[in-house]
């Protein structure tokens, strides 16, 4: 499955089809969606090149991966390349659209079993206090800065954030986009990622 939606409020618009990765990118160059949805197992050009491609490409453009494998390592790999989302295939329409929502307005979804594994893998390879050198790449950060930060790390959407602040989503918005220049970080999930490695947010607490 390929696809590319653009998102006006809550509706949903295909903006285009392709039958493989490469004329996937070639629509997302050409068509710039908000989100290009692809599946993992590709022909030509599988969908962790599509995300690599497109993120090398500086498209403005979220993808947001399927896959059927549900793998610790593809999900790294994922990441890696550049993606915003990694969702099962068999995920029920609810969850997929919710995914391609949260991946338009600059969130990160990672498939829950997945996240869980993950987060249960990296907390046993953390050291139980951090380091100066792990607590130092915060240092950009105000305590703003870092109070968002802890609300992304524990998956709240910038909705929730403004709610629990008392300010406004422009706001919170302003303050995840401070945090990712200041860290040097593509996106949330990187942001999320670094939040663990640095403990200052630790699984389960």
């Amino acid at each position: 499955m390929d696809g590319d939606g653009r998102t006006g409020g809550r509706e949903i618009v295909v903006a285009g089809e392709a039958g493989d990765g490469v004329e996937a990118v070639d629509l997302a160059r050409r068509l710039l969606p908000d989100v290009l949805i692809a599946d993992v197992t590709l022909p030509r050009m599988d969908g962790l090149a599509v995300a690599r491609a497109v993120t090398e490409a500086r498209l403005a453009v979220r993808v947001l991966l399927l896959t059927g494998h549900d793998t610790d390592e593809e999900v790294v790999a994922a990441v890696g390349a550049g993606a915003a989302g990694y969702l099962c295939k068999d995920a029920p329409q609810a969850e997929l659209v919710a995914a391609v929502h949260a991946v338009a307005s600059g969130g990160a979804v990672i498939t829950p079993p997945v996240l869980a594994r993950m987060l249960t893998r990296l907390a046993g390879t953390l050291p139980t206090t951090p380091d100066g050198a792990a607590t130092a790449k915060l240092s950009p950060l105000t305590g703003r800065e870092r109070e968002v930060l802890v609300h992304v790390a524990r998956g709240r959407s910038n909705s929730e954030i403004a709610a629990i602040l008392g300010v406004s989503e422009t706001t919170v918005k302003t303050h995840v986009g401070h945090v990712l220049t200041k860290l040097r970080l593509r996106d949330r999930t990187q942001a999320v990622v670094l939040a663990y490695e640095t403990g200052l947010v630790r699984p389960g607490v």
